[in-house]
């Protein structure tokens, strides 16, 4: 599974996140990515020096990839582009607004000259709309889309600690290239796709935004409880120690009740027999809970609820979440030697991961403007 995608090959004016997380995954299942870069590289390769002098982000989007460097100012370098999408199959850019129109390499005129190309356009906001011509980046549409009013606690909203817009937006591009490889080996016809931060992210909005639109209900900021379930959330152990707990139905709830709080008839006491109720009423359940908890280790706190078939969790650091047991790596080469990452979410038939290497600035380039120059040759022979 893991070259289930040898064969195809990704052409990629890229930077920062979203159109990189998307082309990883393909490169992660075999494709090949050529990755065109400015001469002075993609900004993402700058972000930090902190993973042997490189870029966190950049090591973690990048493997697997061929990098390419193009000044695109120049008729010689588009046509060094333009013949790599002649003989790509998929095609990804993600620069700023109006950029790659302006340079020839506009996603319709793409379509109309080679038909079975499937091309990827991401962006902000999309190319239709008010906010189409704006720059985004992350926190921006975070913003944006509502999602900093929903994150945060009392205090005032919050971002999201990842760049869950980029992210999300990357997922979603991956997902659609896929869906459109399918569809091409079925019709052979390429297809457009347009991604956008905004699109991306709206969507996993719907939930309070139909909560809003359809009862009222406005999502408060709730730190690390659940704005819609309760009890769900952080409790305080008697040693200091904060464990997750989270009731998500009624059978959770008498469990929690008798064998934990060790109050069965607190399932029928007003305020508290259903979800919305205990909504109402969060802090008297929460005060509750909490002395519960405090009587407790977080050991023993965690052997109850598990004795008890509910569901729990450590509010950890980032320290232990680098030593958690659960946590699978792989190696993947850098040019500053190996690095142990996170392995990706999917496994394939029990299989470990072979990770390709992360690419040095233009490490492919004399070798794929060769190529280039081969492929120009045969055409004009053909010709």
């Amino acid at each position: 599974m893991q070259n289930s995608l040898k064969g195809i090959t990704v052409v990629a004016v890229e930077q920062a996140v979203a159109a990189p997380y998307a082309s990883s995954r393909l490169a992660d299942a075999g494709a090949r990515v050529i990755k065109v870069e400015r001469s002075e590289g993609d900004f993402a390769r700058n972000y930090d020096k902190l993973v042997r002098g490189q870029s966190a982000y950049f090591v973690w989007l990048n493997r697997g990839k061929e990098s390419v460097c193009l000044d695109l100012r120049l008729e010689m370098d588009r046509e060094v582009l333009d013949t790599l999408i002649a003989n790509a199959d998929v095609f990804i850019q993600n620069l700023k607004p109006g950029s790659i129109e302006k340079l020839g390499f506009a996603s319709a005129g793409l379509r109309r000259r080679f038909p079975r190309l499937i091309t990827c356009d991401i962006s902000g906001f999309g190319e239709i709309g008010p906010y189409s011509h704006l720059k985004a980046y992350d926190l921006i549409v975070q913003a944006e889309t509502g999602l900093c009013a929903i994150t945060g606690n009392q205090h005032g909203p919050a971002r999201v600690g990842v760049s869950v817009c980029d992210i999300s937006a990357g997922m979603t591009a991956h997902s659609a290239i896929l869906q459109a490889l399918y569809h091409r080996k079925i019709t052979g016809e390429g297809t457009s796709i347009q991604v956008s931060l905004f699109d991306a992210v709206a969507d996993w909005m719907s939930v309070p935004v139909l909560q809003n639109d359809y009862s009222g209900y406005h999502t408060v900021r709730a730190g690390v409880k659940h704005p819609s379930l309760a009890p769900y959330g952080a409790y305080r152990c008697a040693d200091g120690k904060e464990v997750i707990l989270s009731i998500q139905n009624d059978r959770e709830w008498v469990n929690f009740c008798e064998k934990f709080l060790k109050q069965p008839a607190l399932t029928r006491a007003p305020g508290f027999a259903d979800n919305m109720e205990r909504l109402g009423h969060r802090v008297q359940l929460d005060e509750i809970i909490e002395r519960r908890f405090s009587e407790l280790s977080c050991h023993e706190a965690m052997q109850e609820l598990e004795a008890a078939a509910l569901a729990y969790g450590r509010l950890n650091e980032l320290v232990d979440v680098s030593r958690h047991p659960h946590i699978r790596r792989v190696q993947v080469g850098t040019p500053e030697g190996i690095v142990q990452t996170i392995a990706p979410a999917a496994i394939f038939n029990s299989e470990r991961p072979s990770l390709r290497p992360v690419p040095a600035l233009g490490d492919h380039t004399e070798a794929v403007r060769e190529e280039v120059l081969g492929l120009l040759r045969e055409r004009a022979a053909s010709a």
